[in-house]
């Protein structure tokens, strides 16, 4: 197996971008994932899973990431702004919205869901063709867009990324290229797969689907004592502290 695509995602819950590398923080994480979020009045974060409508928001970033241009679903406008001010985006941002809204930035830990395994997830593409396979009427990139891995492996079978978890309490350990990674579980999902990732649109039943064929298609190598339920896809990860400045490449082969 090997890797063949790296995504990032400068803003959370917001479009990424690919990167051909991508170094690893001091705080575990790849460089410039997920370093930008956006907070409410409240102090909440304000997400696919809390509102259907960050899908009809659009977003694309200058080759260093400094800047980004906005826009939503279906018009031609565009507004861009520096991440390093964020009060004019986040005055764009809450008129979108339609209430107030601030970006935070962090740009060591970044903003993960999982606060114990924070590193990149992972999956591959015989995975996601598999997916694809069980709802035809998505195309590979809609599933790709839908779950929002950071790391995309080839070369393997449909869910060869569940060989990088092992029993219940074990973190294993595995390479790809020079980085270090523990494989922590598998991913629980949210409802964001479950919808379209341009109009968030949803697909009835998906997540009883979903669960159904994974639990039918689970393969002999996959631990299912870590399934406490089948609504689980990629890998959940985390990299050691000594790994910060270590980079990974396409093309970086995993061993374990």
């Amino acid at each position: 197996m090997h890797l063949v695509r790296i995504n990032i995602f400068p803003i959370k819950s917001l479009d990424g971008v690919s990167r051909e590398t991508a170094r690893v923080t001091t705080g575990g994480i790849l460089e410039k994932d997920r370093v930008h979020a956006i907070y409410d009045a409240d102090g909440k974060v304000v997400n696919g899973k809390r509102t259907p409508r960050i899908h009809e928001l659009r977003c694309a970033f200058d080759s260093e990431i400094r800047e980004v241009r906005l826009w939503p679903n279906g018009e031609s406008a565009q507004s861009q702004f520096p991440l390093d001010d964020p009060a004019p985006l986040g005055r764009w941002l809450g008129g979108f919205f339609g209430f107030p809204v601030e970006l935070r930035h962090e740009p060591e830990k970044g903003f993960p869901d999982d606060g114990i395994a924070f590193g990149p997830t992972l999956t591959s593409e015989a995975s996601l063709r598999a997916v694809q396979g069980w709802f035809p009427e998505m195309t590979l990139e809609s599933v790709r867009r839908r779950f929002r891995a950071n790391l995309e492996l080839a070369g393997g079978e449909a869910f060869c990324e569940d060989q990088l978890f092992g029993a219940p309490e074990q973190l294993k350990p595995f390479r790809l290229g020079e980085v270090q990674f523990y494989g922590h579980n598998p991913c629980q999902r949210c409802v964001v797969p479950t919808r379209d990732a341009d109009t968030g649109r949803a697909v009835p039943d998906f997540q009883k689907k979903f669960m159904e064929l994974r639990r039918t298609t689970l393969p002999a190598w996959a631990d299912a004592r870590r399934f406490n339920h089948y609504y689980r896809f990629a890998l959940n990860t985390s990299v050691p502290p000594v790994e910060a400045g270590k980079m990974v490449r396409l093309g970086d082969a995993v061993a374990f």
